[in-house]
Formats: C-alpha cells, sequence, structure tokens
C-alpha cells in the first residue's frame, strides 16, 4: 500500500494506489493536476482548491481524498448512504461508512469506496480490478411487469402469471 500527500497552502491531497481502480475521472476532469506522464503525477498548484475538491469528490474508489487548509468546505459525505453495483464490477459506495475487519476493528473509515463482488481481490474488501480477468458477471436481476402482484418471490423468479 503506497500512500502520497500533495499540498498547497489551499488543500492536501492524498492518495493510496492500493484503492486507485483507474477510472481516469481525475485525469479527464482536470489534466492540469492529474497526469500520469509527470512525476509527480498530481500538481496541486495546477488548479484552484475548489476545482481539485469538486474533482476528488468524482473519485469513486476514495483512492483520491483531499483536506481543505484555507478554511474552504469539507467533502459531504452522500446522506443517506447510496450502494450502486457497477455493472460487471464492484459495488460503489458514497456516504459515510466505517469498514471493519472480521473482528469488528476498524479497517478504514472513508466517505468513498469501491468494494470487490468478484471474491478475487488480492485487497479485499476493496476492488482491483480482478473482476476484469475472472470472467465476472452481473446476476440479472428479475423484473416483470406483474412484480407487484406475485404471491411469492418463487413466482417472480419463475415468470407464474398472477391472477
Amino acid at each position: 500500500m503506497t500512500k502520497r500527500s500533495y499540498e498547497t497552502e489551499a488543500i492536501r491531497v492524498d492518495w493510496d494506489s492500493s484503492r486507485c481502480i483507474h477510472t481516469g475521472i481525475c485525469l479527464r476532469s482536470l489534466p492540469g493536476v492529474f497526469d500520469t506522464s509527470q512525476r509527480p503525477w498530481i500538481t496541486v498548484g495546477g488548479a484552484d482548491a475548489d476545482e481539485i475538491a469538486r474533482t476528488i469528490e468524482q473519485c469513486p474508489s476514495g483512492a483520491l481524498t483531499y483536506e481543505r487548509l484555507d478554511g474552504g468546505p469539507a467533502e459531504q459525505p452522500a446522506d443517506p448512504v447510496e450502494i450502486v453495483p457497477r455493472p460487471n464490477g464492484p459495488l460503489s459506495i458514497r456516504g459515510s461508512m466505517i469498514i471493519k475487519d472480521y473482528r469488528g476493528d476498524v479497517f478504514v473509515e472513508t466517505v468513498r469506496a469501491t468494494l470487490c463482488r468478484c471474491g478475487n481481490s488480492q485487497n479485499q474488501p476493496f476492488c482491483d480490478l480482478s473482476h476484469k480477468g475472472s470472467g465476472f458477471q452481473d446476476k440479472p436481476r428479475v423484473i416483470t411487469p406483474d412484480r407487484d402482484q406475485a404471491d411469492s418471490p418463487i413466482d417472480v423468479a419463475s415468470g407464474k402469471e398472477t391472477e
């Protein structure tokens, strides 16, 4: 796990490489700050703190986080928590959360995370993109027009007509 920090007087940006799933949102949104062809790859002076904060808040994995040093607003977590299964990929979670290990000890406190659904990640509970090589596929959700009138879940799954 590699964590790095980059800062100006206005903002500190932290990057945790072990949580990055390489969506490229930061690169496309703010190329003057995030540029993998440069070293260091984050140049915090390349934009104002508000632009950087807005871009970081789009990072689904929480690999990028920030702290405002200029008194600017902190990230506001989603409320209620939002959990979205990404197509054939991880669970994308936004909101104030505490992830604990099997003993109940706090593993991480965060506001954004992508958690493994395929079971193949070497960085559990986080996604490490192993789903791409594993052939992981979503299970289709059963939605039928008569779902609300079904007598039981078995009826919906089997396609049984309701009266």
